[in-house]
């Protein structure tokens, strides 16, 4: 109980991030001994967004200061001078804070669509400042029209956290050739129901899952049965799955990402500077709904509901907001269709207690889901089969008291989507592979120690016809190891810890390699491959 306290009074919640280039990195005769008050700012190694040449325009979406629970309301216009149609649309949130504060939790909405969910980082004392970037091109539906706008990075601020996240949200547009862009970009309306129009001919939809808010949730990956004696319980064991039905039936099935946020681990001297994977950059998990076109086209609304599996009842702590979007037949008013193929398998999940000095728990779970449907569209027939295939292992072992803690765990998420109907048959394929590999311990001196591996890797390979056209990989991996001293004002933690991140994504005839280490919160290597 001891480690879980400590970790839930660490850990909040994360957003989104960019890459932050900063100064040169330090020799190591300029690396203090421990951290102090002041640190390098936030960075993480993942690619730049990359911009067009040309003309561009810039609107400020948000700009506030978050010390509570208010949100930001605010309103959107169009740009001007850039057209209505865009080669890319970025956008740009630049924070800094400086203090003492948790990790904050961040949505921005533009007429009521998600299109930013992020984190922040902790501060130092003398204060930070970061940005990140995201590519939002596929919401042009949303931007041509004028919008409300609302943003929250829910905050405490008194005596204790003093931190005010000051942050600015921008959109720049860039004119020239339109990218492809979904023709419509939906929320869901009263009741989590849908109504698309009546010509669609691909429908995605987009949830932002994210397992947060200080409680057992936020370590869902930790979670141990009822029976075992550890503190975060559920009864099935630590296996989430992210479901999305259609009018009751299953739609989609999808493993959640295991952020862990700038708090986390009990140790927030890992993340200071190189925070983990995705933990500022908050991805949607994608499901294609296009078999399910044929029912949703018949113009009446039909209920859209995300559940996440394993959550014991009652149990808060999960976010899941949805968006929608849709490709429509631009020769058709009407696209009529069917599904044809809906095979769910039982859903395995085995969580196994085994007690002793250490306790432990074993899990092997997975899933596996086939739909498949046609729309006949004005460019004739087109079938869309969607096979999803979940699996997730994990060994978590702890002692009394939970002064030591480690778990070693793997998640798969493989889709294919072939489609046929115009040409040979196109496939999809991602294999996409999550890891989490770490301990806690705390010695009898109450000297905290966490060592930490984070990964997050995705293959894509694109055939047609059988040959296989493209093929990309990321492979994102973090890893560290830091301590510090319990129970002691802040300048006696005598805290210290290295961070490391390599970024490699390879495809296409693009190669990106880079490599960060932040030692005592200074930046010592910046190192780029390729």
């Amino acid at each position: 109980m001891k480690r879980r306290i400590v970790m839930s009074m660490l850990a909040g919640a994360t957003l989104l991030a960019s890459t932050l280039l900063g100064a040169a990195p330090a020799r190591s005769a300029d690396v203090p001994a421990e951290f102090g008050t002041d640190w390098h700012d936030p960075v993480t190694a993942a690619p730049p967004i990359e911009k067009p040449s040309g003309r561009s325009c810039r609107v400020t979406l948000a700009q506030a200061q978050f010390r509570d629970f208010t949100p930001y309301r605010g309103t959107y216009a169009p740009p001007k001078g850039c057209g209505d149609r865009w080669s890319k649309v970025v956008l740009r949130l630049d924070g800094k804070v400086k203090g003492r504060q948790y990790d904050r939790l961040g949505y921005l909405h533009v007429g009521g669509v998600e299109i930013l969910r992020t984190s922040t980082p902790e501060p130092s004392p003398d204060g930070i400042a970061w940005s990140v970037e995201k590519d939002v091109t596929r919401y042009s539906d949303t931007f041509r029209h004028a919008q409300d706008v609302e943003m929250l990075i829910g905050n405490v601020v008194d005596d204790t956290y003093t931190g005010v996240i000051d942050v600015k949200v921008t959109l720049t547009f860039y004119a020239g050739r339109p990218a492809a862009v979904p023709d419509r970009v939906l929320t869901l309306g009263e009741g989590n129901t849908l109504t698309t129009p009546r010509n669609s001919e691909r429908i995605l939809a987009e949830v932002y899952a994210t397992g947060s808010g200080g409680g057992c949730e936020e370590f869902w990956y930790l979670a141990v049965p009822d029976k075992a004696p550890y503190s975060c319980q559920a009864d099935g064991g630590p296996y989430r799955e992210v479901q999305i039905k259609v009018d009751g039936q299953l739609a989609g099935i999808a493993a959640p990402f295991p952020h862990v946020w700038t708090g986390g681990w009990s140790n927030p001297f890992l993340w200071y500077v190189v925070p983990g994977p995705r933990a500022f950059d908050v991805k949607p998990i994608e499901y294609d709904l296009t078999p399910f076109a044929g029912l949703l086209n018949d113009g009446r609304p039909h209920r859209v509901d995300v559940s996440v599996v394993g959550v014991p009842e009652g149990q808060s702590g999960w976010s899941a907001p949805v968006d929608v979007l849709v490709w429509q037949d631009a020769k058709s008013d009407r696209v009529t269709g069917k599904l044809t193929v809906h095979k769910a398998g039982d859903l395995a999940n085995s969580s196994t207690y085994t007690a002793g000095s250490p306790e432990r728990v074993d899990t092997d779970a997975g899933h596996r889901l086939t739909v498949a449907g046609y729309v006949d569209t004005s460019h004739g027939r087109v079938t869309t089969t969607v096979n999803r295939s979940l699996a997730n292992t994990s060994k978590h072992v702890w002692t009394d008291g939970e002064n030591t803690d480690t778990l070693d765990a793997t998640w798969t998420d493989d889709e294919s989507v072939t489609v046929e109907g115009r040409g040979p048959a196109r496939t999809t394929a991602t294999h996409r592979t999550y890891t989490m590999d770490g301990s806690i311990t705390i010695g009898t001196d109450d000297r905290l120690r966490t060592v930490l591996s984070l990964g997050d890797r995705t293959v894509v390979a694109e055939s047609a016809g059988g040959r296989r056209a493209v093929r990309s990989r990321l492979d994102d991996t973090v890893s560290g190891d830091a301590a510090w001293t319990l129970n002691v004002p802040r300048d006696q933690r005598h805290a210290v810890g290295t961070t490391s991140e390599r970024y490699r994504l390879y495809g296409s005839g693009r190669c990106y390699d880079r490599t960060l280490t932040a030692v005592q919160g200074v930046l010592t290597e910046d190192r780029s491959g390729c």
